[in-house]
C-alpha cells in the first residue's frame, strides 16, 4: 500500500507539476570599525552600536529563519581603541573581531580598505582565523590576475544555490602606505564583476547572485546624478549600470544609510559602527523546475534600544577590560584649554588642540610646515588637568601615520583653496558647504595648517579665496619647494587633494599619530595650550 501511495504521488507531481516557494533572508553588516561593546570609547558612555547588539537581532531573526545568510562588507578590524589595543599589545593573539564573527556564524566577509592599515602580514593572519571565507575578487597577487583572497562563495540554502561575490574599492593605493600593499594589485571592480558574475551564473549554476562591494555610490541611486567627484573610489552606480545579472547589491565604505532600488536591483548600505543592519528578503518559486525570483525587499534594522548579547560580551571581555584599563592611564598634564566648543568656530580660526597636533607632527618630522584636521564634530578635546590615552585616542581617531612630502608653494595654495571650499555664505553668515556634508560628512577633509600664515576670504569666488599666504614673514613663492608633514591619507591625495599625489617622499614615519601624540606628552609630562593665530577665515 505504501509503495502504491508513493507511486501515485510521483505520478501526480509529474502530471500536475510541483511548486515550492522559499524566502531567503540575507543580513549585512559593514564598517563596524572595531565596535563590539556598545560603548563610546571617548566618553566611556553607552552607545547604540556594536556587534553585541547586532547579535541579539541576529538571534531573533534566526529563531524565525535558521538558514539566514550573514555577510560582513569590510572595515571590520580597525577603528576603536579596542582593536588598536589588540594590534599594538597582543598582535599574536586571535583577532577578537574575527572571534566574534565566528561566534555569530557569518557566511562570508569582504576585505575593506582599513583592513590594510597594519600590513599584509596581520591581514593574512586575520583572514586565516576566520571560519568563513574572506572575499575580494579584484585584489590580486602583484603582477598577476590571481585573486589574493577567495573571489566568491557558493552556498546551497533551502535548495537554492546562492553565489556571494566580494569586491573592494580599487582606490586603496591612493591612501595606504605602499609597504602595506606591496604584495597586491587592485583591479577595477566593475571589470572584475563582468568576469565573475557570468562565472557564477554559467559555471557555478547559481540561482541568486549577491555582490558585496566595499565601496559606495558615486551617483544618486534614483536620478543617476553625480554626488561626488568620479574618481573611482566609489563605483556602485556604474557597476549596476554595466554588469547584468546581480540580484542583490550590498555596499559600504561611505558610512551612508542607503536602502532601496538602483536600476532595478535592491541595494543596502547600513551606516557604520554597527548602528544598523541591512536586511534583504528574496522570494523564489520553482514551479517551472528551476528557481525564479518572484520578489525582493530590503530594509535597515536599528540596534537602538536592543540589549547587547551576553555571549558576545563574555567572549571578548578580557580584551575589553584590558583596553579600558589602558585607556585610563594618565600620561601627562595639560596646562590650559585644549577643548573644542564649536566645531565651525574651530575651523574658522586657530585652536590650541589643532595647533598642538601640528606641533607634534613638526617636532617628530623636522618639517617646518604641517597640516591636520578636526576629523568629526564629536571631538571635544580636553581641558586643564591629567591627560589619558583615552583623551588622545578620542582626538586622533584614525590609524594614520605621517609622511613628509616635497611640494611647491602652488600646491600648498591649491590645498588651501580646496579647504576654503568647505565654507559658504548663508543669510550673510559663514556656514558649511552642503557638498561637504551630503551625501556623506567630510569634515576630516578640511585641514588647518601650521608653519604658514594664511587668510581665507569666503566672500571671494571659490578658487580665489586665499587672500594671504606667507612663509617666514614673506609671501610664499609659488614655484619654490617646501617640505610638508601630513598624514599618509592626505599625502596620497586622499580627500581630492590631487596636488599631493606622486610628490617626492622625504621622510616616512610609520608610527600612528595617536601614539606619537602620547609619546610626546609622556616625554614632557606637561603640555601647554598655545595659539599663535597664524591663520583665520573671514567674510
Amino acid at each position: 500500500m505504501r509503495k502504491l501511495f508513493l507511486l501515485l504521488a510521483v505520478l501526480l507531481v509529474a502530471v500536475l507539476g510541483f511548486s515550492e516557494i522559499v524566502t531567503l533572508t540575507i543580513l549585512q553588516t559593514s564598517d563596524i570599525h572595531g565596535n563590539v561593546y556598545p560603548i563610546n570609547y571617548a566618553t566611556n558612555k553607552p552607545a547604540d552600536s556594536g556587534l553585541a547588539k547586532i547579535q541579539t537581532l541576529v538571534k531573533q531573526l534566526r529563531s524565525k529563519d535558521p538558514d539566514l545568510i550573514l555577510i560582513d562588507n569590510g572595515d571590520l578590524t580597525q577603528g576603536t581603541p579596542f582593536t588598536y589595543y589588540h594590534i599594538r599589545k597582543e598582535p599574536t593573539a586571535p583577532n577578537p573581531m574575527i572571534q566574534v564573527l565566528n561566534l555569530m556564524g557569518y557566511h562570508a566577509g569582504v576585505v575593506g580598505n582599513h583592513e590594510f592599515n597594519y600590513g599584509m602580514g596581520l591581514l593574512s593572519k586575520t583572514a586565516a582565523e576566520a571560519n568563513f571565507p574572506i572575499l575580494s575578487a579584484n585584489i590580486v597577487r602583484r603582477f598577476t590576475k590571481t585573486p589574493y583572497f577567495e573571489p566568491y562563495r557558493v552556498l546551497t540554502v533551502k535548495g537554492v544555490r546562492v553565489g556571494i561575490l566580494g569586491l573592494t574599492t580599487k582606490y586603496i593605493p591612493n591612501w595606504e602606505d605602499v609597504r602595506n600593499v606591496l604584495d597586491v594589485d587592485f583591479l577595477d571592480p566593475v571589470e572584475t564583476a563582468k568576469v565573475y558574475v557570468p562565472i557564477l551564473r554559467e559555471k557555478e549554476k547559481v540561482d541568486v547572485v549577491i555582490v558585496s562591494y566595499h565601496g559606495g555610490f558615486e551617483r544618486d541611486i534614483v536620478t543617476g546624478l553625480p554626488t561626488e567627484e568620479l574618481s573611482g573610489e566609489n563605483q556602485g552606480y556604474q557597476l549596476l549600470q554595466e554588469v547584468k545579472g546581480i540580484d542583490l547589491f550590498l555596499t559600504g565604505h561611505q558610512h551612508r544609510t542607503i536602502v532601496g532600488f538602483c536600476q532595478g536591483v535592491p541595494v543596502l548600505q547600513p551606516s557604520n559602527w554597527g548602528q544598523l543592519v541591512g536586511k534583504a528578503e528574496i522570494k523564489l518559486d520553482n514551479s517551472d523546475k528551476r528557481w525564479i525570483i518572484v520578489s525582493k525587499s530590503v530594509e535597515l534594522l536599528s540596534v537602538k534600544g536592543v540589549p547587547a548579547d551576553e555571549e558576545v560580551l563574555a567572549l571578548v571581555r578580557d580584551v575589553e577590560e584590558k583596553t579600558q584599563k589602558w585607556l585610563d592611564t594618565p600620561i601627562g598634564v595639560a596646562k590650559g584649554d585644549f577643548s573644542v566648543v564649536d566645531p565651525l568656530i574651530t575651523r574658522m580660526g586657530d585652536n590650541a588642540l589643532l595647533e598642538f597636533i601640528n606641533k607634534v607632527q613638526m617636532n617628530i618630522s623636522g618639517a617646518k610646515i604641517s597640516s591636520t584636521a578636526l576629523f568629526t564634530n564629536d571631538i571635544k578635546g580636553w581641558g586643564s588637568g591629567p591627560v589619558t590615552l583615552r583623551d588622545v585616542n578620542a582626538v586622533y581617531i584614525y590609524a594614520n601615520t605621517l609622511k613628509v612630502i616635497r611640494v611647491t608653494g602652488q600646491d600648498i595654495k591649491g590645498a588651501l583653496e580646496r579647504c576654503a571650499d568647505y565654507f559658504t555664505i548663508v543669510d550673510g553668515k559663514i556656514a558649511v558647504n552642503d557638498t561637504w556634508v551630503y551625501p556623506k560628512p567630510q569634515h576630516y577633509n578640511y585641514d588647518v595648517w601650521e608653519g604658514i600664515d594664511y587668510t581665507l576670504d569666503i566672500s571671494k569666488p571659490v578658487g580665489q579665496r586665499v587672500v594671504k599666504l606667507n612663509y617666514e614673514g614673506k609671501p610664499m613663492a609659488m614655484d619654490k619647494e617646501y617640505d610638508v608633514v601630513l598624514n599618509n591619507y592626505r599625502a596620497g591625495g586622499g580627500g581630492n587633494y590631487l596636488m599631493f599625489q606622486g610628490k617626492p617622499v622625504v621622510k616616512d614615519i610609520m608610527m600612528e599619530v595617536a601614539e606619537l601624540m602620547s609619546d610626546y606628552i609622556l616625554e614632557r609630562g606637561e603640555i601647554e595650550a598655545t595659539v599663535d593665530g597664524n591663520w583665520k577665515v573671514i567674510h
